[in-house]
Order: C-alpha cells, then sequence, then structure tokens
C-alpha cells in the first residue's frame, strides 16, 4: 500500500515533520524485537535511542548527564501509540526530523527504518491501518409541511 503524504510540514529552521497516512502498524512480533532492541540501544546503555509508550527518539550520541536527560543532540522522533489496533501491535503514525537531522542527512524514511529494521521492516513494507471512507455529512431535511 503506497504512503498518502498529507500532512508533511517543512520548517524554516530545517525541521521536518510527516504525518503517516495510512498509519504503519508494526505487528507483535517485530513489534518486541523492536522495542527490545531499542532498550538495548538505549542512551543510558552506549547507544543513541530513548523509548517509551509515546515516542521513539534517536540523538546523535550516548550518554545521560546527571539528571538522565541524553546528552546528544536530537536526531528526531518517532510518535507511536501501543495497542491501538490490537493490543500488542504498535501504531506509528507521525515522524519528525529536527533541524540537526535535517543537516546530518536524515530523512523521515531512514529515521524510521533504523528501528523497524530490528524487526525486519520498513516504512515501505510496513503494513498499513484500513482506512476507513468519512462520513456522510450531517444534512438538515426540510419536513413535508412548509408551516414547521
Amino acid at each position: 500500500m503506497k504512503t498518502e503524504l498529507i500532512g508533511v510540514e517543512h520548517f524554516s529552521d530545517g525541521a521536518v515533520s510527516e504525518i503517516i497516512r495510512p498509519a504503519a502498524i508494526v505487528p507483535e512480533e517485530a513489534a518486541r524485537a523492536i522495542l527490545a532492541e531499542l532498550q538495548q540501544r538505549s542512551v543510558e546503555r552506549s547507544g543513541c535511542w530513548v523509548a517509551n509508550a509515546r515516542q521513539w527518539t534517536r540523538y546523535d550520541g550516548p550518554g545521560v548527564d546527571s539528571l538522565g536527560v541524553p546528552s546528544g543532540r536530537e536526531i528526531g522522533r518517532i510518535e507511536a501509540v501501543y495497542g491501538a489496533t490490537t493490543r500488542y501491535e504498535v501504531t506509528i503514525y507521525r515522524v519528525t526530523v529536527t533541524p540537526e537531522g535535517t543537516n546530518a542527512g536524515w530523512t523521515v524514511e531512514s529515521l524510521c527504518n533504523e528501528p523497524l529494521a530490528y524487526g525486519g521492516l520498513t516504512l515501505g513494507t510496513c503494513p498499513r491501518a484500513q482506512m476507513q471512507p468519512p462520513p456522510k455529512p450531517f444534512r438538515l431535511s426540510r419536513l413535508s409541511s412548509p408551516d414547521v
């Protein structure tokens, strides 16, 4: 299925934010492999990722400061929802590449493909959410009597 680009924003500072439509669905087995790998590759373990239930964020280097804040510069973030379609699937719906990421040559696709590869996927091969047609518009129908 082809991705429909309906929400791409290019900011003057070089950031790019894209709404993924239809949303990419990461199947359960791939999601488990990806999340385990992101934890192994976290900034706290000499990696470049911070993953939580809302987003996966990539930095340009490992390490955290004394407050636990990543010390590297943010390359970009992948916003996701866990369990939206089925209990253990992950739905990717928005991706943002920061100005630092853009300057370093990162794209929405390359940012997504790095973690998706841990589950044997790419953004292009990821299953997609089923899009429902929009509801019919509400129309007030006139009653047959003109007095009403």
